[in-house]
């Protein structure tokens, strides 16, 4: 491993031993969930725990009827949590609303009633495409609390990609919202639905949340105010929840493929909200005196298991912010933090990236002493980056849990835990596998890989919360994880385990480098490059070379204070060989000021390759701001218009 890689241990008290919960549930992992899934409450017991019949078609909890509306709020109404907040919303305007478990669980009955009475029955698919407000996850649950199943698409993509996912899954309703709020100007959501409705003749009526206020064009008998009703149903409206199997879907998520139409992730009911329980459990130990901030959308993942249903399964207080980060100043967050109370604090390497771009001076304006762990999940988060929020957030006494985990299965694989043990943690690792999971880093042989040496990450069990299949592809679904080594998942994920067994990743496996046959991923260049005092974030590609087949070009933005230079370009390219190796240095560097992004924060590393190829940008629905890709366009124009 490169020297900026070095085990940095931080020490915490130990709770229960970690290897003992793993080994346990590695023995006889059907026992070890029989007793796990007895947590939530069941309408009927499991006949079978694991049905490993049909592989890699793994079927959990066969037998047993729940319903996820249930376990997130009926049972903790009749408790002392009925009056317990379960979220503290905050808009970008600054507008603070609370909703308690008793009123979300009024408004959810509310809105079932609603759904049953526009015909929506168990098994249909409800498409949602709203911004982060509490009538997202009251229609999340209204829909589970019918049998229906959801399929949230995030709400910056476009009306191609909308219409693309809601013909897909064939959903027959759309709720989505007159507009929302995107650093102080309105995103026209109702318009954008509009189009890809007119391609989608599954829809038979669109339900549109009053949120930004601005006047939009409602289509007579086909589009409906969520207000109006609501306010026909009384506020007393019981629906009783329906119990569906524990494999029926839950709801189905679309993630983009490397190639080919985006995957409909298909996730079951009873293993999947067992597994985000726990995982919830055991990465951050929440309790009832928690206020929990996942700053993920609930259009992704990452929102599903823990802005929705891991934090109310557990019946504790979310924060949730609808808003652009860094508005209207770069201590928009730490501001949310003070104020409210944040004991648990989840976000992505590129947020800490960036405001570590914007100076300590904005963390230390405030008290976060309220502050008792911090959670990193989307990407390798780098050392430079961890020990900036180790330090300057957590004050050195709030251990990082950094998780790698996927869509794909449905909540954390591998991290630190608070609630067995904090092992020593180091900077850039996510540790250990959690119970039940059994990971290694195999070599392109199906081998695994020695200790140092990069390798794809796969996963050799099953386990509750992993993807049923992909919505009507089961033959995509066996190619795509289970194609490449014969019965095992594979992450298209790229790993090394080093010495003492602890998991590093380095990025997708297709932002693997190549070059002179060295394979170096993107995300170690990435790293070396982060470590440099100047360097704030970097995104690396790879580019045709005739004799080396491939080398990489590094997109760097600068922290304030320094200014792009040929002399900084050599000192950085110094650096990247004495922390990677000569191999790494990239052929070109190019300074810009910002880099093209998603609206949930990833670095769009293909639109880096296509404009620097030449090639067509293709779907760019996801992309938070158009100028960053003008930025990269005028950046390489300076240059001559080519690189090298």
């Amino acid at each position: 491993m490169s020297e900026m890689s070095l085990p940095f241990h931080v020490k915490f008290e130990p709770g229960k031993i970690r290897s003992e919960e793993w080994s346990k549930s590695i023995k006889d992992p059907e026992k070890y969930w029989d007793e796990k899934a007895r947590a939530l409450s069941w309408f009927r017991t499991w006949d079978k725990v694991l049905d490993d019949s049909n592989k890699p078609f793994y079927k959990w909890f066969v037998g047993g009827k729940i319903n996820a509306s249930y376990n997130c709020l009926d049972r903790h109404v009749v408790t002392e949590k009925k009056n317990k907040v379960a979220y503290i919303w905050e808009g970008e305007s600054g507008e603070v609303k609370t909703v308690t478990y008793y009123q979300l669980y009024k408004e959810v009955n509310r809105f079932a009633k609603v759904l049953q009475d526009l015909g929506v029955k168990k098994g249909d698919r409800i498409a949602l495409y709203l911004p982060m407000i509490p009538e997202l996850p009251t229609a999340m649950l209204a829909a589970t609390r019918i049998g229906a199943i959801h399929v949230m698409v995030f709400s910056g993509f476009s009306a191609d990609a909308l219409a693309d996912r809601i013909n897909d899954a064939g959903a027959k309703i759309l709720i989505t919202a007159d507009g929302s709020f995107r650093r102080g100007k309105i995103v026209e959501l109702k318009k954008t639905s509009d189009v890809a409705v007119e391609k989608c003749p599954t829809i038979e009526k669109v339900i549109v949340v009053k949120y930004s206020g601005q006047q939009v064009q409602m289509k007579e008998g086909r589009d409906l105010w969520y207000h109006e009703l609501m306010s026909k149903v009384p506020s007393n409206t019981y629906v009783p929840p329906e119990p569906v199997d524990s494999t029926d879907p839950i709801f189905l998520l679309y993630t983009s493929g490397t190639t080919g139409k985006p995957k409909g992730v298909q996730h079951g009911t009873g293993g999947y909200l067992v597994w985000v329980y726990w995982t919830l459990k055991w990465a951050f130990d929440v309790n009832d005196k928690d206020i929990w901030w996942c700053t993920a959308d609930i259009g992704w993942i990452t929102g599903h298991s823990y802005v929705v249903y891991g934090p109310l399964l557990h019946g504790i207080t979310s924060f949730m912010y609808d808003g652009a980060p860094d508005y209207p100043q770069p201590d928009r967050w730490w501001d949310a933090i003070e104020r409210h109370g944040v004991t648990i604090f989840y976000t992505s390497p590129t947020a800490i990236r960036m405001f570590m771009r914007f100076g300590d001076e904005w963390v230390l304006k405030h008290d976060l002493s309220t502050l008792r762990a911090l959670g990193s999940v989307g990407e390798p988060i780098n050392p430079e980056a961890w020990l900036w929020y180790y330090k300057v957030v957590g004050k050195e006494r709030c251990p990082i849990i950094d998780t790698w985990w996927q869509t794909e299965t449905g909540g954390f694989m591998i991290s630190p835990t608070l609630g067995i043990e904090l092992v020593p943690l180091k900077p850039g690792s996510a540790t250990y596998p959690l119970p039940s999971i059994v990971a290694e880093v195999y070599n392109d042989n199906g081998q695994p890989a020695p200790v140092g040496e990069r390798g794809y990450l796969v996963i050799k069990t099953p386990w509750p919360g992993m993807l049923q299949t992909l919505w009507r592809d089961p033959e995509r679904y066996k190619m795509v994880y289970f194609g490449r080594f014969e019965g095992i998942y594979y992450t298209s994920d790229y790993a090394i385990r080093d010495q003492d067994g602890y998991i590093w990743f380095l990025g997708r496996a297709d932002e693997v480098l190549k070059v002179a046959g060295h394979r170096i991923g993107t995300v170690e260049i990435e790293s070396a490059l982060v470590s440099h005092k100047s360097v704030a974030e970097a995104a690396v590609i790879g580019k045709a070379d005739e004799i080396k087949g491939e080398v990489p070009v590094a997109f760097v933005v600068l922290r304030s204070g320094f200014t792009p230079s040929d002399e900084l370009k050599a000192e950085l390219s110094k650096h990247v060989r004495a922390t990677v190796g000569p191999i790494a240095v990239p052929a070109d560097i190019i300074f810009v000021n910002k880099l093209p992004k998603t609206r949930s924060g990833k670095i769009m590393r293909r639109l880096l390759k296509a404009i620097v190829s030449g090639a067509t940008l293709g779907d760019i629905s996801t992309l938070e701001d158009g100028a960053s890709v003008e930025e990269v366009k005028k950046a390489l124009e300076e240059m001559g218009g080519h690189l090298g």
